[in-house]
């Protein structure tokens, strides 16, 4: 196994003001990439209808025993899908089958005949309500209206007698290789929500006066509620990770060098473990220090043939290796390319607030590293703040409590921050 030294970069000492700024921008950008509460609930109403059908088809009569979201929309981590040409979003859905689903299809035909089945159920479900339905080699994908996307994969329960979430372990179907892999969504989303659970070690107090004190202030609009910050933090950070590869990458092609979402997220949810407990002074340390450690989190091999192979065992799955597709030196060229620009764009960001480089220099970062989404979202946001402080701007000054009220016009400024 490959082993480097840890080589952390000196702490970043951000004042706390340009701190919270910056994670006022992050939550903005981030907000901006998420279905609003009607597109959640139309994807909620569809994969529950196409839940409802498939437990009455004849394929599975007697077998499904639930239909649930897994991957970004149960960890609360989704955001929109790297394919800029429609508006909706992809969720990922899991048709669980009972244990005895293994007798039904055991042999080596087994995988293909569970995933034929499934195609042939959602084919019939997909013609009564006129939708698009695509085959791959492990799950089925359904386009509902307005451009959402479900990937519907079959899972038989398979507990184990033994180890970390073993009682909700199980077999994915898998065409091409004529087996059932280990797999375990239920068990991966207990440990992240056992990761984002985890208190960060910096007082809140400093972060919650900082933002009541800008709310007070003219030229800065109020941070979100400090405590919702706080409890999505590692939800954010995975988000931001997400979007900064989908700008970076675009959109997916036949020779696709992303990495996936499933190896981010881990990295993310295993740095975060170790980062967290931590003393940091601010979220954003915490942040940057949890993206530097981000390469740590994996196991890398030499062979002999001097290429490297990376290793990132499911937390819920031991056997499943999520760095699989990471494992051809282009991708893991492009992913060591995409990590050193995150930060690099991360710190730009940064500097832009901390040292007043003015508006156009801010959004001119936030589009290189989030796109043009990410822009609009800061661009109305600091239209917002302006507004606020153009209404704030006559400034009641009293010298004593017996004064008469004075007004006077505020300086108006084009920096951002404090």
């Amino acid at each position: 196994m490959i082993r480097e030294p840890v080589t952390f970069q000196p702490p970043r000492r951000a004042s706390t003001r340009s701190a919270a700024r910056f994670f006022h921008l992050v939550d903005a950008i981030a907000r901006a990439h998420e279905p609003t509460p009607t597109q959640l609930g139309a994807l909620e109403r569809s994969y529950n209808s196409t839940g409802d059908f498939l437990a009455e088809c004849p394929e599975f009569r007697g077998l499904l025993v639930q239909i649930h979201s897994h991957g970004s929309r149960r960890l609360g981590t989704i955001v929109r899908p790297r394919d800029g040409s429609r508006e909706g979003f992809d969720i990922d859905l899991i048709a669980r089958l009972a244990p005895e689903a293994r007798h039904k299809y055991a042999g080596d035909q087994g995988p293909a005949l569970l995933l034929d089945h499934l195609h042939a159920a959602l084919s019939r479900y997909a013609s009564t309500h006129g939708l698009r339905l695509r085959r791959w080699e492990r799950c089925a994908t359904l386009e509902y209206a307005e451009g959402m996307c479900a990937d519907i994969a079959p899972v038989i329960d398979a507990p184990l007698l033994s180890g970390p979430f073993a009682n909700s372990h199980g077999l994915i179907p898998d065409r091409e290789l004529r087996l059932f892999g280990s797999t375990n969504p239920r068990g991966y989303a207990k440990h992240f929500d056992l990761a984002a659970a985890i208190s960060p070690n910096f007082s809140t107090t400093e972060i919650a006066v900082e933002a009541m004190d800008s709310a007070k202030r003219a030229d800065v609009a109020p941070l979100p509620d400090v405590q919702e910050v706080f409890d999505r933090l590692l939800c954010r950070l995975v988000q931001l990770l997400k979007l900064h590869r989908n700008v970076t990458f675009g959109s997916v092609t036949a020779q696709d060098l992303a990495p996936t979402s499933v190896f981010l997220t881990t990295l993310a949810a295993m740095a975060y473990a170790v980062e967290a407990p931590l003393p940091h002074a601010s979220p954003l340390e915490l942040l940057l220090d949890i993206v530097e450690r981000m390469p740590l989190q994996f196991e890398r091999r030499r062979l002999p043939d001097g290429s490297e192979e990376w290793r990132l065992p499911n937390p819920s799955a031991p056997s499943d290796n999520l760095a699989a597709s990471m494992n051809s030196a282009a991708r893991q060229a492009a992913f060591r390319s995409w990590h050193r620009r995150l930060l690099d764009d991360l710190k730009r960001i940064l500097d832009a607030i901390e040292y007043r480089q003015g508006m156009d220099v801010l959004l001119e970062a936030v589009q290189i590293a989030f796109g043009p989404r990410g822009f609009h979202a800061v661009q109305q946001m600091e239209s917002g703040r302006q507004e606020r402080s153009r209404e704030a701007g006559r400034t009641i000054l009293l010298a004593s409590a017996a004064a008469t009220p004075v007004s006077v016009a505020a300086r108006p400024h084009t920096f951002f921050g404090g």
